[in-house]
């Protein structure tokens, strides 16, 4: 009796420093990719690749939107 809780203890220890060391790892990502900027604009020769045709009726999109299957 006495050496399962024993072991019991010691497995519940490990538990909470891994979860511990788990906690402290993932705060120092968010940490690190906290201040990285994501939605700069682009440097350098960029290619905008996204054109909104204005002049498309609502019936060709949707023939777009289904022929594409999405």
């Amino acid at each position: 009796m006495k050496q399962a809780l024993w072991d019991t203890l010691k497995v519940f220890v490990i538990f909470i420093v891994c979860t511990c060391l788990f906690y402290a790892g993932l705060r120092y990502i968010h940490a690190e990719y906290e201040q990285y900027h994501r939605y700069d604009p682009p440097e350098g020769p960029s290619v905008k690749v996204f054109n909104t045709d204005a002049d498309k009726s609502l019936i060709d999109r949707l023939n777009l939107f289904f022929q594409l299957g999405e």
